[in-house]
C-alpha cells in the first residue's frame, strides 16, 4: 500500500540521544552558543552516512530535554528510510555519530545510548520486522517545516564546508563560524505596553518578569490545563500559534506533562523576552480557571495549599 501510492512517500521520527559520559551532556553542549554548531554538524555527517546520501533524511528540530537529545527526523524516499533503519539496527549510525561528535567538538569518546520512536511506538522493540518499522514512520506525517534554527545551521554548515573543501575532520573550534540565533525564537515585536503594576484580586502588584522558580511551579501544578494556558498565552505571543502547542504535546509526550508545561512556558519566555511579565501569565491562568496557582505564584498563600 505504501509504495503502491501516487503520493511521496514520506514519514517522521524521534532520535533520542544520551551520553553515556558523564562528563559530556548532549543538551547542555547543543544549548552553548559555542558547542551547538559543532553538535549539529556531528548529527548532520552522521545521517548522511546512514542513508549514503546529504538528502537521505532531514532534521526538522533538535529538542533539549535533558539528558536526551531529541532529533525529530523527516524522511522523504521509502529507501532512504529503509537505509537508515538498516544503519541504525546494526549500530552503525551509533558508531557514526560517537566518532563524529569525537571529531567536531575535538574531545575524547563520545559514548552514546540512542532511541528511535515514532509517534507511540518504540522502534527499538522492533527492528528486526523492517517493513513494520517503516509503516509506523510512514504513519507519523511531519507536522512541521524545518525549524528556522535549523535552516541558519544547515546554511551555517554549507558554508563551512565550502571553505573547507572536501575535509569533514574539522576541529572543533572551526564550528563556531556557523551562524545560529542565540535563541529559537527572537524576540517579536509587540504592542502590548509592559506595565509596572498590575490588580489581582483587588490587590496591587509589581509586573516583573517570569522568574525561574515561577516556571517551576508553573509545570508543576498546571497538570493537564498547560495547553489551555499556552492557548490564551498564544493570542499575544505569535511563538505559541497553531500548531506550536500541539508540536509540544508530541515532542514532549514520551517526558510528561511537567515537561511539557515547562516547554510551553519556555516558548513564552524565549520569545518575548522582557515582555513575558507575570501580568500576562497571571492573566492567562484566571482565563482558565487555575485561580490558586495564580495565588501561589504571587505568593499569596503556599504550594500546599495549593495541591
Amino acid at each position: 500500500k505504501m509504495a503502491g501510492s501516487s503520493t511521496p512517500w514520506i514519514g517522521s521520527a524521534y532520535l533520542f540521544l544520551q551520553s553515556t559520559c558523564k562528563t559530556i551532556t548532549l543538551p547542555a553542549l547543543y544549548e552553548s552558543s559555542q558547542k551547538k554548531p559543532c553538535v549539529f554538524k556531528a548529527l548532520k555527517l552522521a545521517l548522511a552516512d546512514s542513508t549514503g546520501s546529504g538528502n537521505g533524511v532531514d532534521m526538522l528540530k533538535v529538542h533539549c530535554s535533558h539528558p536526551h537529545l531529541i532529533v525529530q527526523l523527516k524522511f522523504c524516499k521509502q529507501e532512504n528510510c529503509r537505509r537508515f533503519l538498516r544503519s541504525y539496527r546494526e549500530g552503525a549510525l551509533q558508531k557514526s555519530l560517537q566518532s563524529h561528535l569525537q571529531l567536531s567538538l575535538a574531545t575524547t569518546a563520545v559514548p552514546l545510548e540512542v532511541e528511535l520512536k515514532a509517534g507511540s511506538e518504540h522502534l527499538d522493540k522492533m527492528l528486526k520486522d523492517e517493513d513494520h518499522c517503516l509503516e509506523c514512520i510512514y504513519r507519523e506525517k511531519p507536522d512541521r517545516l524545518p525549524d528556522e534554527e535549523i535552516r541558519e545551521l544547515e546554511e551555517g554548515l554549507k558554508s563551512l564546508m565550502l571553505h573547507q573543501g572536501t575535509n569533514n575532520n574539522v576541529a572543533g573550534k572551526d564550528c563556531s563560524s556557523l551562524k545560529f540565533p542565540s535563541r529559537p525564537y527572537p524576540p517579536q515585536s509587540s504592542s502590548l505596553p509592559t506595565q509596572l503594576t498590575f490588580i489581582f484580586q483587588g490587590q496591587q502588584f509589581d509586573n516583573r518578569t517570569i522568574t525561574p522558580d515561577d516556571h517551576q511551579k508553573f509545570a508543576k501544578s498546571v497538570s493537564k490545563k498547560w495547553k489551555q494556558v499556552g492557548r490564551s498565552l498564544q493570542k499575544s505571543c505569535r511563538a505559541l500559534r497553531d500548531p506550536a502547542i500541539d508540536n509540544l504535546a508530541l515532542e514532549y509526550d514520551r517526558e510528561g506533562l511537567y515537561e511539557q508545561a515547562y516547554q510551553m512556558l519556555l516558548r513564552f519566555i524565549q520569545s518575548e523576552g522582557k515582555k513575558a511579565t507575570i501580568a500576562r501569565l497571571i492573566a492567562a491562568l484566571e482565563e482558565n480557571g487555575l485561580v490558586s496557582l495564580a495565588e501561589e505564584l504571587l505568593g499569596l498563600h503556599s504550594s500546599e495549599d495549593c495541591s
